[in-house]
């Protein structure tokens, strides 16, 4: 009776220690077995990710996840997630990374790694055409748009307490508000604001300087190193080769590393 419980012990340790490994299994291991790269970004986000007029989803973002998949020898498999659940999405393992212009911060730095940064911009104010404005410190007390979870979020409730938050699921909802004088202004991404002013024809204009510089990388959890360091290395080669700056310059306008 005693060997029994013995080795009924050893076989639930085993296999305790079994699930623990591969719970922290690297996920480029993952990726190999089931010849898939999940990747998470909003879907709506223009022009890194959208739903185009065909329903399809579309934009640099898709565009670079589906060729890192590709260098990984993956079939790409992109997951819409709603922005304030992104990164606790990942880390839940609902999937493989992040590349959805998820910048890179110290904060976040603490839950996730990231890759090398695969193209840089900023916080930019956004308000009407024909508005003055010029500085945050005009909109004292007025309300601002931001999407709920971004960094501009946080930034403006720290450095900007006079101003109004109203947070949104995406750019299009604040768009709307915009339009229909519901807020003073908004705060985004300047590249995604600038084209998405342009394209969607939008009554409105960047104001003033940026109001802080950031870099996007691609994120994944903190226990696949490998599966990081493959993806940077897809990058190096995009880079290189002159895919990254062909995709670039088709959704943005120039290259934006």
């Amino acid at each position: 009776m005693k060997w029994t419980k013995r080795l009924m012990t050893t076989i639930c340790a085993a296999l305790l220690g079994a699930a623990s490994l591969a719970a922290h299994a690297d996920d480029l291991d993952k990726v190999k077995q089931t010849g898939k790269l999940t990747f998470a970004l909003t879907g709506k986000y223009p022009p890194f990710s959208f739903i185009d007029e065909s329903g399809k989803l579309s934009g640099f973002d898709v565009d670079i996840g589906n060729r890192v998949a590709s260098r990984l020898g993956a079939k790409p498999v992109p997951v819409m997630t709603a922005w304030d659940g992104i990164v606790g999405g990942l880390l839940a393992g609902k999937y493989d990374a992040i590349i959805g212009s998820l910048a890179i911060t110290d904060e976040r730095l603490k839950a996730v790694d990231f890759t090398q940064a695969y193209y840089r911009s900023g916080a930019q104010l956004f308000v009407p055409k024909g508005s003055s404005v010029q500085d945050l410190a005009q909109l004292k007390g007025k309300v601002i748009g931001v999407t709920l979870g971004e960094t501009y979020e946080g930034w403006l409730r720290k450095n900007r307490p006079d101003v109004q938050v109203k947070t949104y699921k995406g750019l299009p909802d604040i768009l709307i508000d915009l339009q229909n004088r519901r807020i003073e202004g908004f705060v985004t991404d300047r590249i995604a604001g600038i084209l998405t002013i342009r394209d969607k024809h939008i009554d409105a204009k960047p104001a003033g300087p940026l109001l802080y510089p950031e870099r996007m990388g691609v994120a994944v959890r903190k226990d696949s190193p490998k599966l990081r360091d493959a993806i940077d290395a897809a990058l190096d080669t995009m880079f290189k080769d002159g895919e990254y700056g062909a995709i670039s310059k088709q959704w943005l306008g120039e290259d934006v590393r």
